[in-house]
């Protein structure tokens, strides 16, 4: 469950056609900063062939270097974790949080391995200067078939930042939110801690 609902979230690396835009995107919008990241992971990634053969430690220093500074896995996990992130200490939050990281980076080696000649679509953009949230709507087009991906993002002191991911009208946060409400129900927030450290072995001893 939780691989499968992994990869949407993680297709945000697949993205060929921003790589070619004629005009350098702008990284203080919120379209501009997903095109420019875009543009910058292609380019790295197209570059290194053990990138493409799914190198978990390149892989994980590029997601580290490019990607994390312009993401908020904590408030995704706690928009994920839902009323339950309240119920977690603030060790237990912080917890969560490291190991869904974890899960995240592990996960993109996949994702990362299947870029090839991808293009996105995006759709225009008609926020403005005095929008704190922002959606952004594209299409990926993956050997002539359009996918659905938007991407919200919330503007904070250090510029916008992306929180959420939709494919095809499913926001990862809400996927995920079902599956740890259950795991609270029937185990607690520790169940939460401890199905996530378990996926993140299971990936590891994978790749070792």
């Amino acid at each position: 469950m939780i691989k499968r609902l992994l990869v949407p979230f993680l297709t945000v690396v697949a993205f060929a056609g921003a790589a070619h835009a004629q005009v350098a995107p702008d990284a203080a919008t919120p379209d501009g900063l997903v095109k420019a990241v875009v543009s910058d992971v292609m380019s790295t990634v197209k570059a290194d062939k053990d990138m493409q053969a799914g190198n978990i430690g390149k892989i994980t220093a590029l997601v580290e270097q490019k990607i994390l500074p312009n993401a908020n896995f904590q408030k995704t996990t706690q928009i994920a974790m839902g009323r339950n992130w309240s119920k977690a200490t603030p060790e237990q939050q912080k917890q969560i949080t490291e190991e869904f990281k974890t899960l995240l980076i592990r996960t993109y080696a996949g994702a990362i391995a299947q870029i090839r000649d991808q293009t996105v679509q995006y759709r225009p953009y008609r926020g403005t200067a005095d929008d704190t949230d922002a959606t952004i709507r594209t299409q990926v087009v993956n050997k002539g078939e359009p996918i659905q991906m938007d991407y919200r993002l919330e503007k904070t002191a250090q510029g916008w930042k992306v929180y959420d991911i939709n494919v095809l009208g499913a926001w990862l946060t809400e996927a995920y939110k079902g599956s740890f409400n259950t795991i609270v129900g029937q185990q607690g927030v520790e169940g939460v801690i401890k199905t996530l450290q378990d996926r993140n072995r299971q990936l590891a001893n994978a790749k070792s």
